[in-house]
């Protein structure tokens, strides 16, 4: 299976999490409770920031960070 690229909106949380473990350090010093929840292989960055009254483009740019692109 192909990897996918980090910025399709479409991606989900768990893909994301699988893909690069080390963008979990990112959801856990926010506190979000994304990480081992049920719905995170439906949920996309897009609704986890809706979620918690993140902004995005911030949040996506930790992700980023992480996994130094």
């Amino acid at each position: 299976m192909k990897t996918p690229k980090l910025e399709d909106p479409d991606m989900t949380l768990d893909m994301l999490m699988s893909n690069w473990p080390e963008t979990i350090a990112v959801f856990l010093r926010h506190k979000m409770l994304c990480v081992g929840c049920m719905v995170n292989s439906f949920h996309t960055v897009v609704d986890a920031c809706q979620e918690y009254g993140l902004d995005e483009q911030a949040f996506r740019a930790e992700i980023h960070d992480v996994i130094r692109l």
